[in-house]
């Protein structure tokens, strides 16, 4: 028989509620383990490395991200050399020998899309749920993959001040900042333009 909104316990109303927020937040979340096994992750997650929650439950976070040093070995996830190093590993192991969160860590990683290794970019954050007396450990995966590519100096035309890309094209400023980071523009005049184009306009607006 299902239970009336009125015959909920406290704790099904709390469970209730955390899993909304958690799938209501647009960053890749993960509940996990000591040992980076998954006990949730939200509709984020699910979506940026493709796999559903039944799929993913008790797999540790290397094997759902496709991460290529768990792909090479045949025990997966935490068994390759380079996870003595992984950044990802690492923060979820202080949070729990220290109970205190890890605040943004950067770190990049090599993940399989299937056909070809993928380089990212990723701000780890991980803190610590304590729930019925059990400790688990809340992982947030920030891809700023996209604002690290534009990190080195980025040429542009000391006179129209078009951005030249890696293609060798020149583009606007504009069109450039769309491409790389879905940013739109609004346009405006600034005082100093305003003052040298639009010199009675501009008078009349300081008067």
């Amino acid at each position: 028989m299902k239970k009336n909104k009125d015959a909920m316990s406290d704790t099904d109303r709390e469970t209730g509620l955390f899993q909304v927020i958690f799938n209501s937040m647009p960053l890749p979340l993960f509940q996990v383990t000591r040992e980076v096994e998954i006990l949730n992750l939200n509709i984020a997650a699910q979506k940026i490395f493709r796999c559903s929650q039944e799929l993913a439950l008790k797999k540790r976070g290397g094997d759902v991200m496709g991460c290529i040093n768990a792909l090479s070995v045949a025990e997966g996830c935490g068994h390759a050399e380079p996870c003595v190093d992984c950044r990802i590993r690492n923060s979820v192991k202080q949070v729990f020998e220290t109970g205190r969160e890890v605040s943004r860590q950067r770190c990049t990683a090599e993940v399989s899309d299937g056909e070809r290794p993928i380089g990212l970019e990723l701000l780890i954050t991980a803190t610590p749920i304590h729930h019925n007396g059990e400790m688990s450990a809340l992982l947030c995966l920030e891809d700023i993959t996209e604002l690290t590519s534009l990190r080195d100096m980025i040429p542009i035309c000391s006179s129209c001040k078009k951005i030249r890309d890696d293609q060798q094209l020149w583009s606007s400023v504009e069109s450039y900042f769309n491409r790389f980071l879905g940013v739109d523009f609004t346009h405006g005049v600034c005082p100093d333009c305003a003052r040298l184009l639009y010199p009675e306009f501009y008078k009349k607006m300081r008067d």
